[in-house]
Parts: C-alpha cells; sequence; structure tokens
C-alpha cells in the first residue's frame, strides 16, 4: 500500500520540535566598525559570469516566443499565466537583468512588451502582491527609462496596496477581496517583500502615509513572527475585527511550528530592504536574526531545503529559489552591516546554484534554474523551475558582478 507523501509530513509533526538541528545563537550588536566586505575570488566570479551567460543565452532563444507570464514549468516547459497572477513582475524583471548583464536591447524592449501588460493590475485589490509585480517591472522600467509613465503606474498600484490595511491590527492583509471576510486577518511573512512599493510611493510623493503603512505592517511582522531562535512561520492569524493576535500558522511551509525556507528568506530579504529606506536599527537587527538561523541551517550544498524544519530534513526536497532570494538578502545584509560572513555565504549559495541547479544538462527546458519546490504540502510543483528563481539568481549575480549597473535598476542606496 502506498501511503501519500502529505501523510508521511503529518504523521510526524509532533516529533519535528526534538529534532530539529541546533542553530548558532543571534549575534550581539557592538557598535563595533565591521571589516569591509572581501572581494569574491576569481573561480567564484567565473562561475557566476558563466551562469549569468548562461541565463542570458537560455531568455534569448525562449523570450521572443513568451507572451503570457511563466508561473513554473511542467515537464521543463514554463506553463503560462494571462495576467501574471502574483509572478507576472518577475518576467520582465528577469528581462532587465539580462538587459543589464548583456547590453543587448532586445531585452529591453521585451521587458518593456510584457510589462505594459500588468498595466490592468494596478487596481486589483484582491491581493498584497502588488509590490511583487511592480517593483521589479514598472519601478524597474522607470529608474532604467526615466518615462514617467512607468512610476505613474507604480504609484496607482501603491495606492491600491495601501486599501488592504488593517488600522486595528496595523497590518497588511494578505489575500482575497477587501469585502470577503475569509482570510481577512491573515498575515503572511512575503508582505515584507512588497513592502517596497510603499517606500517607492513616499519617496516619489512625499505622502509618508505609504511608508508609515509599511512601517506599521513591518512592527507588527517583527512582534509576531521571528522566534527566540530566529525561525518565522509562514503565516500568523489575526482577528480582523478587533486586531488581537491568533497565533502561527501555514500554507507552504510543513507546520505552523516549522520554518519554510523560503519565507525566512523573504522576511530577511524585506527587513533589510526596509531599514534601507528608513534607517531604524530595530529592522536591521530583526533582518540579522532571520539570517542567523537561515545561514545555520544551511546544510554543507548550501542549496536549502524546501522547509529547515521538516522532519526529513537536511536530506528533504531543495528549493534553489529560496537559495536565490536568499543570497540576495545577504548581500544586501553585508552592505548595510559591513559583515562579510553574510556575503561570504551569499557567494557560496549563488556558486552552489550556479553548479548544481542549473537547467544546462537539458535540452528542452525553458527555464534557467531548475531544483524549486513551490508548494510542497500541497504537492504542487515539487522539484520544478519558478520564474522568480531565475529572476533573484541574475539579481544575485549581478549585485556581485555589475553592483553600479544593478543601482540604476533597484535603489541600493543605505540611509
Amino acid at each position: 500500500m502506498s501511503i501519500p507523501r502529505r501523510t508521511v509530513l503529518s504523521v510526524t509533526a509532533a516529533t519535528t520540535a526534538a529534532t530539529a538541528l541546533p542553530v548558532p545563537a543571534v549575534a550581539a550588536e557592538t557598535g563595533e566598525q565591521a571589516p569591509a566586505p572581501a572581494r569574491a575570488g576569481a573561480a567564484q566570479l567565473a562561475v557566476l559570469r558563466s551562469a549569468a551567460d548562461y541565463a542570458v543565452q537560455k531568455l534569448r532563444a525562449v523570450a521572443p516566443g513568451v507572451s503570457a507570464f511563466p508561473v513554473g514549468t511542467r515537464f521543463e516547459k514554463w506553463v503560462y499565466s494571462q495576467n501574471g497572477d502574483w509572478v507576472g513582475g518577475f518576467w520582465p524583471g528577469t528581462l532587465w537583468m539580462a538587459h543589464l548583464h548583456s547590453g543587448d536591447t532586445r531585452f529591453r524592449d521585451l521587458a518593456v512588451d510584457a510589462a505594459r501588460r500588468l498595466a490592468p493590475r494596478q487596481h486589483d485589490t484582491t491581493t498584497h502582491d502588488l509590490g511583487f509585480l511592480f517593483t521589479p517591472s514598472w519601478v524597474t522600467a522607470w529608474r532604467l527609462t526615466g518615462d514617467p509613465a512607468w512610476r505613474t503606474g507604480a504609484l496607482r498600484a501603491a495606492d491600491t496596496l495601501i486599501r488592504r490595511y488593517n488600522p486595528r491590527g496595523r497590518f497588511l492583509r494578505a489575500w482575497g477581496g477587501l469585502d470577503d471576510p475569509h482570510n481577512a486577518g491573515r498575515v503572511i511573512i512575503d508582505t515584507m517583500m512588497n513592502l517596497d512599493l510603499l517606500a517607492f510611493a513616499t519617496g516619489q510623493t512625499g505622502d509618508r502615509a505609504y511608508l508609515d503603512i509599511a512601517v506599521e505592517h513591518a512592527k507588527t511582522t517583527q512582534r509576531v513572527f521571528p522566534r527566540p531562535d530566529g525561525s518565522t512561520p509562514h503565516v500568523y492569524d489575526f482577528n480582523p475585527d478587533t486586531g488581537a493576535p491568533i497565533g502561527p500558522q501555514t500554507v507552504q511551509g510543513y507546520s505552523p511550528t516549522s520554518c519554510w525556507s523560503r519565507g525566512q528568506a523573504w522576511g530577511l530579504y524585506g527587513f533589510t530592504t526596509l531599514y534601507r529606506r528608513t534607517g531604524d536599527p530595530q529592522f536591521l537587527t530583526t533582518a540579522r536574526r532571520l539570517a542567523d538561523y537561515a545561514t545555520g541551517a544551511l546544510g554543507a550544498d548550501h542549496v536549502p531545503v524546501w522547509d529547515y524544519l521538516a522532519p526529513q530534513q537536511p536530506y528533504d526536497i531543495k528549493d534553489a529559489s529560496a537559495g536565490a532570494v536568499m543570497a540576495c538578502g545577504l548581500l544586501d545584509l553585508a552592505a548595510a552591516t559591513g559583515r562579510d560572513a553574510y556575503r561570504q555565504t551569499a557567494l557560496r549559495i549563488l556558486t552552489a546554484l550556479a553548479e548544481t541547479c542549473l537547467t544546462r544538462r537539458s535540452a528542452r527546458a525553458d527555464a534557467v534554474v531548475a531544483r524549486c519546490t513551490r508548494n510542497r504540502p500541497a504537492e504542487d510543483g515539487v522539484e520544478i523551475s519558478l520564474p522568480y528563481a531565475d529572476y533573484y539568481l541574475l539579481e544575485g549575480i549581478l549585485r556581485v558582478l555589475r553592483p553600479d549597473a544593478l543601482d540604476r535598476a533597484i535603489d541600493l542606496s543605505l540611509p
């Protein structure tokens, strides 16, 4: 008799906490001058440059035939969404990254065409993911082209996003329409990555309301998500009418008490970004707590498992997309703190992804990065390719190889 994987996962939930691997304690803030980050070695640079070149080669072959938004692969071929789902911003974002690396104007033209197709989503009140949709696509387009239409559209998306703010609980609701009671009190760690759209809106308009909402949401997340060891759940529920906290939950993680690796990466990257936009040292402290847990939970191969506390780890299914996001966040954190250890771990992750997770051996693959996992508990997208893995791999490599060029697309300034 075969036993479904979900059943195997469920029956061992009670033992997860007891069998978790130890994680190094969070380093204390000392206020000391940290040493300047060391440069990557020649061998690492060669590996990363080769990976970026491979991505450009793949995109040159695949991108001209793409007329919708990749959401994942099936049998190594992209499956598409016409409206972009929550991932639509990553396809034009990846094309922008390819343009920056190669200088090829065809990628710029394709990125513009793809981003334009997201225009109807500026007014989408059913999702918190407007940052994912419009920051790597429209904000980047505005920064690289100067066309004010991109800025205007991104500001409209920010106006839509702040409508999701619940002032009683001081959070942005994650899912569902504004008048839909289902999930009305649900907050997820992913939203930390959507807050930079609000910081952009304040920077462009001078209206503090956008950034104030981002800060209040981040403070709420900071209060309830990180555990004493620095790990986080995927979801935290509140009473939407009173704002009172209910407790942790999960959708894409193993359990409410586990640590979904991509969510941990969203958190550490998101808190670092908000520190850069506000200068609030508490956000930097939180980013370091999340980063220290994640780096301590990494296996020797430096490719994260899908959940750091699932009972089959460290021999479980991998999620290369979590590694790509984590590497970008760690490089950002290294720049913000001056701590070389974060940079070196990021370089090891990027090198591991480049050496063990690319689709080089497949003649039919549409994507650049393999070994990704979208939602393992639902058996949805296990060991596939995902568009955000391709995007963040290139972003991470450009942070190392071409930081000045990347700063033109993504505001990397420090407070």
